[in-house]
């Protein structure tokens, strides 16, 4: 049985001989919540076929937790096999539209020092349809008149660790007999695997990359993102000069200012010495966001004390570089960047 939401109307024609015209017909139903069979203008066959060997499943809403700090809303997703991952809805500037982030494997194998995922270890990848889900659940939340505007893959896992259900579920999403979500609005964000970046540049062309800087001094980042021992930050920014070159889009680069560990002055310097070699190299300038660090254990027990977001701003000023500053909402649910851990 396939699962009819992860499949396009090019995926689904062929999977149950459908005619494409019907096949469209056929999506923008399951993903209106309408049963295949009120598909109209589609042959009894074709509709008995794609009943008989399809099926809509979904996840298990364990809990949906509301921000009392900001319109931010956290839901702890249950799989069929007992894993629980998180999802995000994040308000944005224009009222009634909002972004969904998605969690693409359960865990994560990566184990950056900042992240609560990473503290896991990974379980699995997810399905295309657990991901396109994601969406729908979140989708379901809204209010009549307003909608799901973007995707971000920050959640849960290592997208590029995934990539063929990832690319699977952004053609879905940006299909608009599916979620007809623009695929300019969405945003796949790594800690940085070169293959997976260049990858993404060739088949999804119109999707944004974000980057997981850490810091630009390659020792540092080592310590605080074991991927970089195999993946160097050199060999990230190559593939990352390449998405920039063949898309013509500015990656978005995040950092996350540690106190005494990759907030100083020395941290600063090599970041805007990075994104100018960028900007030399491409002719296209990176968007650098600077993300205040989110707690991910007790006060006692964090590894990691937030580093001053505004001194480091200044510090980029100084050297040239002018970033932003990102709200990173819901941290009281644990919604926030870098907290979620699949608490039910």
């Amino acid at each position: 049985m396939l699962a009819l939401q992860a499949l396009t109307p090019d995926a689904l024609g062929r999977a149950f001989g459908l005619e494409l015209a019907e096949a469209r017909k056929v999506v923008a139903a399951i993903h209106r919540g309408e049963p295949v069979a009120s598909a109209r203008g589609v042959r009894r066959v074709a509709l008995d076929a794609v009943r008989a060997g399809g099926y809509v499943p979904t996840l298990e809403v364990r809990t949906q937790r509301r921000s009392a700090l900001d319109p931010f809303v956290k839901l702890a997703l249950a799989t069929h096999d007992g894993q629980v991952i998180e999802t995000v809805r994040i308000p944005l500037e224009r009222t009634g539209r909002f972004s969904t982030c998605v969690s693409s494997q359960a865990g994560c194998a990566l184990a950056c020092a900042f992240c609560a995922t990473g503290r896991l270890g990974l379980a699995r990848n997810l399905e295309t349809w657990e991901i396109v889900e994601q969406v729908r659940l979140v989708r379901a939340t809204l209010d009549r008149g307003q909608r799901v505007h973007g995707v971000v893959f920050q959640g849960m896992g290592e997208p590029l660790s995934n990539i063929e259900r990832v690319l699977e579920a952004i053609r879905v999403m940006s299909d608009p007999c599916a979620l007809a979500i623009d695929a300019r609005a969405i945003t796949v964000c790594t800690s940085g695997l070169p293959a997976g970046i260049r990858r993404l540049a060739r088949e999804a062309p119109k999707v944004r990359l974000g980057l997981s800087i850490c810091s630009a001094r390659p020792e540092v980042r080592r310590r605080l993102m074991p991927i970089a021992v195999a993946n160097p930050l050199d060999e990230v920014i190559d593939a990352a000069e390449e998405h920039a070159t063949t898309t013509g889009l500015a990656p978005m680069w995040a950092v996350t200012p540690l106190s005494g560990v990759n907030d100083g002055d020395e941290d600063a310097q090599a970041l805007a010495a990075l994104v100018r070699r960028f900007e030399a190299r491409t002719g296209v300038r990176p968007r650098v966001s600077v993300v205040p660090y989110n707690a991910i254990d007790d006060a006692e027990r964090d590894p990691f004390t937030r580093g001053d977001v505004r001194v480091f701003l200044a510090s980029l000023v100084a050297h040239g570089l002018r970033a932003h500053l990102r709200y990173s909402g819901g941290s009281d649910v644990d919604a926030a960047c870098g907290q979620l851990a699949g608490r039910a």
